[in-house]
């Protein structure tokens, strides 16, 4: 027999275990938090990475060299192959692009990719486009805008 196949009510659930309620219990006294200092006492433990006063591993450790990587910059993409789902004649920007599900934030930059076909003649404006992608809507009849 093993525990998860108990399905009666009695003995399915463990009891919860009452601390602080006399000697007898076994967790009487203290609580089950031992003799004095910081867990100990009510409200306090040690934030993230404390060593006991001891100096951190991040602050022994030494630091060196620089990153780009807050300062790049992240769009959205959209491939050509997504754009034909757009009437003939509709001019596609972010906040179409948006509503149709297609990216997730009208707000931030779209970059077009060349990947598929279309064979739509639409308006599509964007922050990017790569050369593949500018070269097969303009094949389509559609028009491309640089925001």
């Amino acid at each position: 027999m093993r525990l998860d196949d108990i399905l009666s009510a009695a003995g399915k659930y463990a009891s919860r275990k009452r601390i602080g309620r006399g000697i007898g219990s076994g967790h009487g006294k203290t609580s089950g938090r031992g003799h004095k200092g910081m867990g100990a006492r009510a409200g306090s433990g040690q934030r993230m990475g404390y060593e006991g006063g001891q100096n951190p591993i991040l602050a022994r450790i030494p630091k060196r060299g620089f990153s780009n990587a807050m300062f790049c910059r992240q769009y959205q993409v959209v491939n050509v192959a997504d754009l034909d789902r757009f009437d003939d004649g509709a001019r596609v920007d972010a906040a179409i692009l948006a509503s149709a599900g297609l990216v997730d934030n009208a707000e931030m930059p779209v970059k077009v990719l060349g990947d598929g076909q279309i064979t739509k003649k639409v308006t599509v404006v964007a922050r990017k486009f790569s050369a593949s992608a500018k070269q097969k809507i303009e094949q389509a009849g559609g028009s491309v805008e640089v925001v």
